[in-house]
């Protein structure tokens, strides 16, 4: 079944009480997906951790929990996730082991090399311009830093037939791995796309 454009449009920016509602469902469908790209990565206790499109917030006290001596941040384009990520992570946020900014991915407001693991689930497929979110990724990672990507590929005839194109852009798992290398990235596919969604893992290379 398709999904409704206004539906799609809240998944890609919410807002207002719709917005809400679809940010209870997302922490619920997709955490499963979030707990795989994680489980990849590798989180390490010190960790300094970026999750890109951050949303309801919920992977980034997963993420506090297994670096206890680290930092996690989650950027986010919609004002009304990021009020909802930080009032769920509040008492972290005070204790300054996370941080939740209000950002899109082709920006990003941090120094070169800030982080040692970066994390984006299922929001690629709204960038206005894949190869430039994807390096600032890069940018903003140390050398040697870790990216974790799952994304839903154009091999996945049931995802194409169930979002509205206007939205979303489901890209080849080929010309993912082409940008991320061009970005001076070493990447291994750690899921195809065929079944379930693609998951890219990219290491930064050292200078």
């Amino acid at each position: 079944m398709r999904r409704p454009q206004f539906i799609a449009e809240h998944a890609r920016n919410a807002r207002g009480i719709l917005g809400r509602l679809i940010a209870f469902i997302m922490a619920r469908e997709t955490w499963s997906e979030n707990m795989r790209a994680m489980e990849a990565l590798g989180i390490g206790q010190t960790d300094q951790v970026l999750d890109v499109g951050c949303g309801h917030g919920r992977s980034l006290m997963e993420i506090a929990a297994r670096a206890p001596r680290g930092r996690s941040v989650g950027i986010d384009p919609s004002e009304l996730m990021v009020e909802i990520a930080a009032k769920r992570n509040r008492t972290l946020i005070e204790a300054g082991r996370i941080d939740v900014v209000l950002s899109s991915v082709e920006s990003l407001p941090f120094p070169d090399d800030m982080f040692d693991k970066a994390l984006c689930v299922h929001v690629l497929y709204f960038w206005k311009d894949v190869e430039m979110s994807l390096r600032e990724i890069e940018r903003v990672l140390k050398p040697g830093g870790r990216l974790a990507l799952l994304f839903r590929t154009n091999a996945d005839q049931k995802a194409i037939a169930s979002f509205p194109a206007e939205i979303y852009s489901f890209p080849r798992l080929a010309d993912v791995r082409t940008v991320l290398e061009r970005a001076g990235m070493e990447v291994h596919v750690a899921g195809d796309g065929a079944n379930e969604p693609a998951l890219l893992l990219a290491t930064k290379r050292s200078a």
